[in-house]
């Protein structure tokens, strides 16, 4: 099976998916096409009894530079009041449906892997990064809090403090400090990250499969909460979205300047 919506590519072969985020021309940013797209991906792959593994990875050089802030800026512009409507709409649903898979999921990295990208790379379960990745979850930035499942990911792999740094000041941190944290599995030359991914993702795919539904079922049993903590997040980015600080913020990164946080 294969499908391309311009946007979100599908290939589904020998018990394995492959879905990879088109939009290199964007660094792969997320625009309501691609989130309904990338869901609709998610929910065939979970509806093929055949596939066995999956591995996301991404098109060109960066893997998810999180929302499209154009097409965000858009709806502050039109509404602040319905502009967030997407995290409940769109990233909630995605995150759901990828951590609700029951087969192995791979998530190749290469460059910029922040905001909801990095979102997107932690609901898998086995991460590969290129050398020169970077990560960062971005969303104070902007004025916002986060989404995309980060403050239950985060709070589960490192603990509440290195959690609520990041959080709190969107540090970038380097593929070498992700796998020392252990957020990233392996590490490898850039050049190598879609080929080290798609072996791991093929051997999972000719694998024990039943006892891989079961290490994910025990898995997900030892760190609940993760629908609870995508509906907080919903409401906590809903409430930011209509804040002038987001409002300012986004004006501000998109026009190459610095943002002045007013806190409110």
């Amino acid at each position: 099976m294969t499908s391309n919506t311009g946007t979100i590519g599908l290939h589904i072969d020998s018990g394995l998916a492959r879905i990879t985020l088109a939009r290199a021309e964007a660094s792969n940013a997320l625009d309501v096409p691609a989130k309904q797209a990338l869901l609709a991906a998610l929910r065939d792959v979970a509806a093929d009894e055949d596939v066995r593994a999956v591995l996301l990875t991404a098109a060109g050089r960066n893997f998810c530079v999180g929302q499209d802030l154009a097409e965000h800026v858009e709806g502050l512009r039109a509404d602040p009041a319905t502009a967030m409507r997407t995290v409940g709409e769109h990233y909630n649903p995605v995150i759901a449906a990828l951590s609700a898979l029951t087969v192995p999921v791979v998530v190749a990295i290469r460059g910029a892997c922040v905001g909801a990208g990095l979102g997107l790379a932690l609901a898998g379960d086995i991460r590969v990064a290129g050398a020169g990745a970077k990560f960062a979850t971005a969303f104070t930035g902007i004025g916002l809090a986060s989404d995309s499942g980060l403050s239950h990911a985060l709070v589960q792999a490192l603990g509440v403090s290195r959690a609520t740094g990041l959080m709190l000041l969107g540090d970038r941190f380097t593929a070498a400090e992700a796998a020392a944290w252990g957020l990233v599995h392996r590490v490898v030359d850039d050049t190598e990250v879609e080929t080290a991914a798609e072996q791991l993702a093929s051997t999972l795919a000719t694998g024990p499969t039943a006892a891989y539904r079961q290490v994910k079922r025990l898995v997900r049993a030892a760190a609940p909460g993760l629908d609870e903590a995508l509906e907080r997040e919903r409401l906590a980015q809903e409430a930011l979205g209509a804040t002038r600080d987001h409002a300012a913020a986004v004006e501000a990164f998109l026009s190459k300047t610095r943002p002045v946080f007013e806190g409110r």
